[in-house]
């Protein structure tokens, strides 16, 4: 999946000019261009490491784009991504110049850490669905810019992609529907568009209440039904009442505290924003060897 990420180079471009500037003053003032070190990645907690990969590409790219060294930079990853770590683990270790050492390894850490911590709490949360069929969702709640990446982390976490982004599925929302006239409006013209553009995307529709659910029951045209803000008893009546005729997604406000109720509803996903957007970095650090 790593793969499929094709700005990642400009990505990483624009993380180490925000950083650089017109240069790392404090390395170039006190190492030489022709030192050489090395160092290593240690985990300073447990966890779900992720993203080694990027880490490594900041460490080339800095050498060869920003200081255009002679001297090769070897990086060699000893956790991979999606890999349980402990404290103390040493996820990787780097020999180069110093200088490129010093230069990037600000950038690596701020990767790695933030796409660490994604998958740690992810794999948290799949952990507690352990038994049940329901799947954990990630959601459009990602950094900007760093969607895929954080796509990614919840992968290497056990979890489930949801959309990318807009143009991979249809997802009517309360405001779509609301501007559009209803629910049956949004779902017809929904289906015009798609047959004019000669598109196939699946359609999902968020409902907030029994009575829209029933008004959805009722038109059909969809595949999945988005359970938004339900509390764990109308969840529980909606699936019911679905049947396994759609899709069901669960959405809205629901933490590790009620995960496990609302998925022993039997719906078939839940969906957590807070999976990318609220959450705290795995603590690694880079020392030298």
């Amino acid at each position: 999946m790593m793969n499929n990420i094709p700005n990642l180079d400009e990505l990483i471009n624009l993380a180490l000019l925000e950083d650089v500037g017109d240069g790392d003053h404090s390395t170039l003032a006190c190492i030489p261009p022709t030192a050489t070190g090395s160092a290593k990645m240690v985990a300073k907690q447990a966890g779900i490491i992720c993203g080694t990969e990027v880490g490594k590409r900041v460490f080339d790219f800095v050498n060869d784009q920003f200081y255009h060294s002679p001297i090769p930079m070897q990086v060699n990853i000893l956790k991979h991504d999606g890999e349980s770590i402990e404290k103390g683990d040493i996820i990787m270790t780097i020999e180069g110049a110093s200088g490129v050492i010093l230069t990037a390894e600000r950038t690596a850490l701020n990767f790695m850490q933030r796409l660490s911590g994604i998958a740690t709490q992810t794999h948290q949360m799949v952990a507690m669905l352990d038994g049940l069929h329901t799947q954990l969702l990630d959601t459009r709640k990602t950094t900007p810019n760093m969607r895929l990446l954080e796509k990614y982390a919840v992968h290497c976490g056990g979890g489930t992609n949801h959309r990318i982004g807009l143009y991979d599925m249809i997802m009517l929302k309360d405001n779509h529907i609301d501007f559009a006239g209803g629910i049956e409006a949004a779902i017809d013209r929904t289906h015009d568009y798609l047959k004019s553009h000669n598109k196939d995307l699946r359609i999902e529709i968020e409902v907030r209440n029994l009575s829209e659910l029933q008004q959805v029951l009722q038109h059909g045209g969809v595949h999945r039904i988005m359970l938004d803000n339900f509390d764990v008893a109308n969840l529980r009546e909606a699936v019911k009442l679905i049947d396994g005729k759609y899709e069901t997604e669960a959405s809205g406000g629901i933490t590790d505290a009620t995960l496990r109720q609302y998925a022993e509803t039997g719906v078939d996903f839940i969906s957590v924003g807070a999976l990318t957007h609220h959450i705290k970095s795995l603590d690694i650090s880079l020392i030298k060897k």
